[in-house]
């Protein structure tokens, strides 16, 4: 059974498309040993608090975790999570994987908060009914979850349940996953319009993230000059061309580093890196941690 492709439509008509799979679900009660920091997904996270209190913080923002309240956390972000006393909450991991690599928030990579609806728990509990037994339990350590086997084994469950069960899983996941998409600050994020040749230049960076690119190439792909298509990419994606090939090279690596077994140096090949120490003080420069901080830190 193939992830569902879903074509979806930002304010201005940009074209998106992207599938979207569920990873885990379940409803639990913390304590204060739920604390970590400086975690970066590649997935999305929404949770729903029902209970107690807690924290969750980005780069620029402290929110307070509680009842009533929907949270996302959009994949790539780095984030803070804390518990003082207890806290009870549903929560849902989702896999986004797009193609062209235009993110939904690509733009909004914040964690946003918005205040719950009746209807939302009645969503988490019909995900949970019809995807029993995808939780977190059994692989609280991070040395087990991050191993190959385990999440093929979640990805294999999407496979493994009727057809009519898997599409409404989907449905349920684009319902939460539309909720944040009234936000203010989104909307405003998708208000300037990617021009069509940045576009393509960015659909061909992702395409052909192991192979080398250099900016001349980039710019011949869209037949513009080097100073010009760079002056224009900045304007666009507010990061020069390398700076973004970069930080796409490196968000594919999470990816690698928490789906396969591929050794490092393996990654660095596949990402596009001509050297393992190369990779290594770039992976440390966008994501702020060592490769192996960051498989120790990620364990959601």
């Amino acid at each position: 059974m193939a992830f569902i492709a879903i074509n979806l439509s930002f304010m201005h008509n940009t074209g998106f498309k992207a599938s979207f799979s569920l990873l885990h679900t379940d409803y639990v009660q913390l304590n204060k040993s739920w604390n970590y920091r400086e975690v970066m997904s590649p997935f999305y996270r929404i949770y729903l608090i029902d209970g107690g209190q807690g924290s969750l913080g980005d780069t620029d923002q402290a929110l307070v975790l509680e009842q009533g309240y929907l949270y996302l956390i959009p994949s790539f972000t780095r984030c803070d999570h804390s518990c003082q006393d207890w806290l009870s909450q549903y929560y849902v991991h989702i896999l986004e994987e797009n193609p062209t690599g235009l993110s939904l928030f690509a733009y909004s990579r914040r964690v946003i908060k918005i205040e719950s609806k009746p209807e939302d728990v009645i969503l988490f509990k019909r995900l949970l009914h019809l995807n029993p037994g995808r939780d977190l339990r059994r692989s609280d350590d991070p040395r087990e979850y991050q191993k190959q086997p385990l999440l093929k084994d979640f990805k294999q469950r999407n496979n493994d349940i009727p057809f009519a069960d898997y599409l409404e899983t989907n449905g349920l996941i684009l319902q939460l996953l539309s909720r944040f998409l009234i936000n203010e600050e989104w909307l405003l994020a998708q208000q300037t319009r990617i021009p069509a040749k940045i576009q393509l230049a960015i659909n061909y960076i992702q395409m052909h993230l192991s192979s080398p690119i250099t900016v001349t190439a980039l710019a011949e792909h869209v037949n513009q000059s080097a100073h010009y298509f760079s002056k224009l990419f900045l304007q666009a994606t507010g990061q020069r061309p390398l700076e973004y090939l970069v930080q796409k090279r490196i968000e594919k690596a999470q990816f690698l580093m928490l789906t396969t077994s591929l050794s490092l140096s393996e990654i660095a090949i596949e990402t596009g890196f001509d050297s393992l120490s190369y990779f290594s003080r770039s992976f440390k420069k966008v994501t702020g941690q060592s490769a192996s901080q960051y498989s120790r830190a990620n364990i959601f």
